[in-house]
């Protein structure tokens, strides 16, 4: 991981973080969802850098190490399209293979919409092809439980008065137990989601105490205003 390499640019007055690694014209760039980082693909990035690939992994506007917009609570995926593109055209990349997990799909198939001669393949992980809005899923909605996390934390201030009651890292801990599960837990209507997590429950396998460490030093940094506003609401 030492070989990573990590620098800003510019993306409409904000500065992005990058974390690259790898030479060569061959591109592929990693899209984070939440709670994640660039640091949520550094084992993906060393493994495309050592196929012959130059890979890159972004922080998002205001996610880990990249500027908050001036207005977290007017984020749009728009914008997080905008940051893609800018990252390309910073660092001088015509085209590139997109890999997107969580909402970094919509990201993703947005940037294939809307900038189709910028990619070259795309690889969703865990959210088929779909771009944001909730009308693919308005049929769906009464089968969502009123307590499920998802829309718990579209309402405004309802995940910030929940997570405020705990330290960044806690937070994470739980959201990352939560996740871990075969299925998210449902609160009941007298309960907040992060009271369903007991904290000192065991990591799952792929998640250690230094993973944790970095993930909370720099949610503690970015917050989450962003990060809620999008992808949630």
């Amino acid at each position: 991981m030492e070989k990573i390499q990590h620098n800003h640019v510019q993306a409409k007055g904000l500065k992005l973080h990058v974390a690259q690694i790898g030479t060569g014209p061959k591109v592929v760039v990693f899209l984070h969802g939440f709670p994640e980082i660039w640091y949520s693909w550094r084992h993906q990035m060393v493994a495309v850098a050592n196929a012959g690939y130059r890979a890159i992994s972004i922080d998002f506007r205001g996610y880990g190490l990249s500027e908050h917009p001036s207005e977290p609570e007017k984020a749009t995926f728009n914008d997080f399209v905008d940051d893609v593109v800018a990252v390309l055209d910073s660092l001088g990349i015509t085209k590139a293979h997109l890999v997107a997990k969580d909402f970094g799909a919509f990201v993703a198939a947005m940037v294939g919409i809307l900038h189709p001669d910028r990619v070259s393949t795309i690889i969703l992980l865990g959210v088929p092809f779909l771009l944001p809005g909730l009308s693919p899923l308005q049929s769906q909605l009464h089968l969502i439980p009123p307590g499920f996390y998802m829309l718990r934390w579209m309402v405004p201030g309802g995940a910030e008065a929940d997570f405020g009651r705990f330290d960044t890292k806690t937070v994470i801990r739980k959201v990352y137990i939560m996740f871990s599960g075969s299925l998210p837990p449902v609160a009941a209507d007298n309960q907040e989601i992060m009271d369903l997590v007991d904290s000192s429950a065991p990591f799952p396998p792929w998640l250690s105490e230094e993973d944790l460490a970095e993930y909370g030093s720099l949610y503690e940094k970015s917050g989450f205003r962003t990060a809620l506003q999008v992808p949630y609401r």
